[in-house]
């Protein structure tokens, strides 16, 4: 379902994204990888890049080629560099760059954002993630921190609620719905990845633990690239606005549990 495509895939030098970028190839498609670190290896064109910035996404479009398959968007951070990075990342650079980019992506293609279970609490937290979210561009996040006066430790699991709100609201904005480019997203569960200690660092082993212990075992990026790239194929055409929940079960058992069932 991939063969012939080309496929952009951020955060590639490790974790989900260096296997969502081989899984990619191996399936037929061609990959362009970005990351702030170059990759250990593999076959994929490279692009150095920092989602950090709005400089730094134009950066990388501008090395772009001028047509596209697919994005999936990988690259995040844990939360472990506080508040102002973690949501220039892994909200307002994915946001910035799935924007430049949709206009290089074919009819038909497709936007896959990595979420996470963590991003679970948005509709508790609903009004202010639909206010973060309707800041337009790319603001200055530092100033946004202070206005609304959040805390690093908030960064990550707010990061991911913004970003699993933006995904439903994106699947119907003209900029990505008039030429049928779907937005969907995964959301996994505790992953072993290079970045799983600094998970612990700011979630807590216990919360970390308790996870793990509902399902029987930690995800590994092999769980998580295939779905991935599932939404990058022809195969999800008829899902759009989606979140998917790629955890071993964690969202239905927290499900079950808090609705007395």
């Amino acid at each position: 379902m991939l063969f012939g495509k080309t496929i952009l895939v951020t955060g590639i030098a490790s974790g989900i994204g260096a296997r969502t970028a081989e899984l990619a190839g191996q399936m037929g498609a061609e990959v362009i990888g970005v990351d702030v670190r170059e990759p250990m290896g593999g076959s994929a064109a490279f692009i150095k890049g920092d989602l950090s910035t709005a400089a730094g996404v134009a950066d990388i479009v501008a090395q772009l080629p001028a047509r596209l398959d697919a994005l999936a968007n990988v690259a995040g951070l844990s939360g472990s560099t506080g508040v102002v990075s973690t949501l220039a990342v892994n909200f307002y650079g994915l946001r910035a760059l799935s924007e430049a980019v949709a206009p290089r992506l074919r009819e038909g293609g497709a936007v896959a954002n990595v979420a996470s279970i963590a991003g679970y609490g948005w509709r508790a937290n609903l009004e202010r993630a639909k206010s973060l979210t309707s800041i337009e561009g790319f603001p200055e996040v530092a100033a946004v921190v202070v206005e609304h006066d959040l805390k690093d430790e908030e960064g990550y699991p707010l990061s991911k609620e913004l970003l699993l709100l933006w995904t439903m609201r994106a699947a119907h904005q003209p900029l990505f719905k008039n030429r049928g480019i779907r937005v969907n997203a995964v959301s996994p569960g505790p992953v072993e990845t290079p970045i799983l200690k600094q998970f612990r660092a700011v979630l807590g082993d216990a919360r970390v633990d308790s996870d793990i212990t509902r399902v029987g075992r930690a995800g590994s990026s092999a769980d998580i690239a295939p779905p991935v790239l599932f939404l990058c194929s022809d195969g999800a055409r008829w899902i759009n606005g989606a979140n998917i929940a790629v955890d071993g079960g964690l969202e239905a058992s927290i499900n079950a549990e808090v609705l007395g069932f």
